[in-house]
Protein backbone atom coordinates (compact mmCIF):
# COMPACT_ATOMS: atom_id res chain seq x y z
CA UNK A 1 0.00 0.00 0.00
CA UNK A 2 1.31 3.69 -0.77
CA UNK A 3 2.15 6.08 1.82
CA UNK A 4 -0.46 8.44 0.70
CA UNK A 5 -3.11 6.10 1.06
CA UNK A 6 -1.88 4.76 4.43
CA UNK A 7 -1.48 8.24 5.78
CA UNK A 8 -5.39 8.70 4.81
CA UNK A 9 -6.61 5.32 6.20
CA UNK A 10 -7.91 6.61 9.81
CA UNK A 11 -6.35 4.85 12.76
CA UNK A 12 -7.39 2.15 14.70
CA UNK A 13 -7.90 4.92 18.17
CA UNK A 14 -9.82 7.02 15.34
CA UNK A 15 -12.00 3.80 13.40
CA UNK A 16 -13.59 2.96 17.39
CA UNK A 17 -14.17 6.65 18.21
CA UNK A 18 -15.78 7.18 14.98
CA UNK A 19 -17.82 3.92 16.03
CA UNK A 20 -18.92 5.26 19.33
CA UNK A 21 -19.90 8.86 18.22
CA UNK A 22 -22.08 7.11 15.04
CA UNK A 23 -24.13 5.30 18.23
CA UNK A 24 -24.41 8.67 19.22
CA UNK A 25 -25.23 10.21 16.35
CA UNK A 26 -27.59 7.97 15.77
CA UNK A 27 -29.71 7.71 19.27
CA UNK A 28 -28.68 4.09 19.42
CA UNK A 29 -29.99 4.10 22.76
CA UNK A 30 -29.72 0.32 23.33
CA UNK A 31 -26.44 0.17 22.65
CA UNK A 32 -25.41 3.44 24.28
CA UNK A 33 -27.33 2.14 27.87
CA UNK A 34 -25.54 -1.18 26.93
CA UNK A 35 -22.08 0.79 26.99
CA UNK A 36 -23.20 2.61 30.50
CA UNK A 37 -23.16 -1.34 32.01
CA UNK A 38 -19.71 -0.64 32.14
CA UNK A 39 -19.68 2.16 34.69
CA UNK A 40 -18.46 0.76 37.90
CA UNK A 41 -17.08 -2.70 37.18
CA UNK A 42 -13.82 -3.36 36.13
CA UNK A 43 -12.85 -3.04 32.25
CA UNK A 44 -13.79 -5.50 30.16
CA UNK A 45 -16.11 -7.35 33.03
CA UNK A 46 -18.74 -6.85 31.32
CA UNK A 47 -20.09 -8.61 28.38
CA UNK A 48 -22.58 -6.09 26.86
CA UNK A 49 -19.59 -3.75 25.58
CA UNK A 50 -17.88 -6.81 23.95
CA UNK A 51 -19.78 -6.25 20.61
CA UNK A 52 -18.78 -2.59 20.71
CA UNK A 53 -15.32 -2.82 21.93
CA UNK A 54 -13.65 -6.14 20.87
CA UNK A 55 -13.74 -5.55 17.21
CA UNK A 56 -11.12 -2.77 17.70
CA UNK A 57 -8.73 -4.12 20.10
CA UNK A 58 -7.70 -7.81 18.62
CA UNK A 59 -3.58 -7.60 18.37
CA UNK A 60 -3.39 -4.96 20.90
CA UNK A 61 -0.25 -5.98 23.06
CA UNK A 62 -0.71 -4.69 26.46
CA UNK A 63 -4.10 -4.96 28.31
CA UNK A 64 -3.86 -1.74 29.51
CA UNK A 65 -4.44 -0.20 25.94
CA UNK A 66 -7.36 -2.81 26.27
CA UNK A 67 -8.89 -1.11 29.38
CA UNK A 68 -8.87 2.04 27.61
CA UNK A 69 -11.28 0.56 25.45
CA UNK A 70 -13.32 -0.07 27.71
CA UNK A 71 -13.17 2.66 29.79
CA UNK A 72 -13.93 4.86 27.21
CA UNK A 73 -17.17 2.44 25.68
CA UNK A 74 -18.12 3.35 28.89
CA UNK A 75 -17.74 7.01 29.09
CA UNK A 76 -19.40 8.12 26.28
CA UNK A 77 -22.24 5.82 27.33
CA UNK A 78 -22.54 8.13 30.21
CA UNK A 79 -21.80 11.12 28.20
CA UNK A 80 -22.98 10.30 24.58
CA UNK A 81 -21.84 13.62 22.93
CA UNK A 82 -19.49 13.72 19.82
CA UNK A 83 -15.61 14.46 20.32
CA UNK A 84 -14.71 18.36 21.37
CA UNK A 85 -13.49 18.97 17.22
CA UNK A 86 -11.97 22.45 17.01
CA UNK A 87 -13.13 24.84 14.38
CA UNK A 88 -9.67 27.35 14.26
CA UNK A 89 -7.45 24.26 13.13
CA UNK A 90 -5.40 23.51 16.37
CA UNK A 91 -4.63 20.42 17.50
CA UNK A 92 -6.33 18.61 20.65
CA UNK A 93 -7.08 19.91 23.63
CA UNK A 94 -6.55 17.36 26.58
CA UNK A 95 -8.72 16.54 29.51
CA UNK A 96 -7.06 19.24 31.78
CA UNK A 97 -8.36 21.86 29.65
CA UNK A 98 -11.98 20.74 29.44
CA UNK A 99 -12.16 20.57 33.48
CA UNK A 100 -10.44 24.06 33.72
CA UNK A 101 -13.61 25.11 31.37
CA UNK A 102 -15.63 24.40 34.96
CA UNK A 103 -12.93 26.25 37.25
CA UNK A 104 -15.30 29.43 38.19
CA UNK A 105 -18.23 26.97 38.92
CA UNK A 106 -16.88 24.61 41.35
CA UNK A 107 -13.96 26.46 43.01
CA UNK A 108 -11.62 23.94 45.23
CA UNK A 109 -13.54 21.11 45.14
CA UNK A 110 -12.72 21.12 41.39
CA UNK A 111 -9.01 21.08 42.18
CA UNK A 112 -9.04 18.79 44.67
CA UNK A 113 -10.55 16.31 42.35
CA UNK A 114 -8.32 17.07 39.38
CA UNK A 115 -5.27 16.47 41.45
CA UNK A 116 -6.67 13.22 42.80
CA UNK A 117 -7.29 12.07 39.35
CA UNK A 118 -4.07 12.98 38.21
CA UNK A 119 -2.53 10.78 41.24
CA UNK A 120 -5.00 7.93 40.28
CA UNK A 121 -3.57 4.43 39.91
CA UNK A 122 -4.57 2.90 36.79
CA UNK A 123 -6.65 0.53 38.23
CA UNK A 124 -8.66 3.40 39.65
CA UNK A 125 -8.87 5.49 36.57
CA UNK A 126 -12.60 4.67 35.87
CA UNK A 127 -14.12 5.81 38.73
CA UNK A 128 -12.26 9.07 38.66
CA UNK A 129 -12.99 9.83 35.03
CA UNK A 130 -16.96 8.57 35.72
CA UNK A 131 -16.69 11.81 38.35
CA UNK A 132 -14.86 13.93 36.29
CA UNK A 133 -17.03 13.19 32.66
CA UNK A 134 -20.36 13.28 34.96
CA UNK A 135 -19.22 16.92 35.83
CA UNK A 136 -18.41 17.96 32.54
CA UNK A 137 -21.83 16.43 31.53
CA UNK A 138 -23.29 18.57 33.99
CA UNK A 139 -22.05 21.78 32.63
CA UNK A 140 -22.56 20.82 29.28
CA UNK A 141 -18.78 21.09 28.47
CA UNK A 142 -16.87 19.43 25.85
CA UNK A 143 -14.81 15.99 25.75
CA UNK A 144 -12.17 15.63 23.35
CA UNK A 145 -12.80 11.68 23.49
CA UNK A 146 -10.02 10.38 21.12
CA UNK A 147 -7.44 12.62 23.28
CA UNK A 148 -8.86 10.76 26.12
CA UNK A 149 -8.50 7.57 24.89
CA UNK A 150 -4.80 7.72 23.98
CA UNK A 151 -4.05 9.18 26.97
CA UNK A 152 -5.75 6.78 29.00
CA UNK A 153 -3.38 4.25 27.04
CA UNK A 154 0.03 6.26 28.57
CA UNK A 155 -0.82 6.83 31.60
CA UNK A 156 1.54 4.38 33.31
CA UNK A 157 4.00 6.18 31.41
CA UNK A 158 7.12 6.79 33.79
CA UNK A 159 7.97 10.25 33.15
CA UNK A 160 4.12 11.07 33.46
CA UNK A 161 3.45 12.51 30.27
CA UNK A 162 0.14 12.67 30.29
CA UNK A 163 -0.95 14.06 33.60
CA UNK A 164 1.90 16.71 32.96
CA UNK A 165 -0.31 17.87 29.85
CA UNK A 166 -3.16 17.60 31.95
CA UNK A 167 -1.59 19.93 34.81
CA UNK A 168 -0.95 22.21 32.47
CA UNK A 169 -4.27 22.22 29.98
CA UNK A 170 -6.07 22.83 34.08
CA UNK A 171 -3.43 25.17 35.47
CA UNK A 172 -1.89 27.29 32.55
CA UNK A 173 -2.86 27.69 28.42
CA UNK A 174 -4.89 25.00 26.75
CA UNK A 175 -2.17 22.14 25.62
CA UNK A 176 -2.52 21.50 22.18
CA UNK A 177 -0.34 17.98 21.19
CA UNK A 178 -0.06 16.37 18.00
CA UNK A 179 -2.40 13.62 18.45
CA UNK A 180 -0.31 11.03 17.55
CA UNK A 181 2.63 11.68 18.57
CA UNK A 182 2.34 13.41 22.14
CA UNK A 183 1.67 10.63 23.37
CA UNK A 184 2.33 7.23 22.11
CA UNK A 185 6.09 5.57 22.16
CA UNK A 186 7.03 4.87 18.57
CA UNK A 187 6.32 1.42 18.77
CA UNK A 188 2.55 2.26 18.59
CA UNK A 189 2.47 1.84 14.69
CA UNK A 190 2.11 -1.66 15.11
CA UNK A 191 -1.06 -1.28 17.10
CA UNK A 192 -2.50 1.15 14.89
CA UNK A 193 -3.33 -0.92 11.96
Amino acid sequence: MSEAIEAQRPSRDERFISALEHLVTNDDRAALAALRRGLGQQPGETMELYPYVVPYIQGLRYPSDENAYYIIASLIGLYPTPSWQRSDGKKSINLGASLALLKGDSGDSLERRFVALLNAHADDLPEHLRQAISLLKSKDQPVNWLRLLRDLKQWDREDRRVQRLWAKGFWGEAVEDDDESATQPDDMAVENE
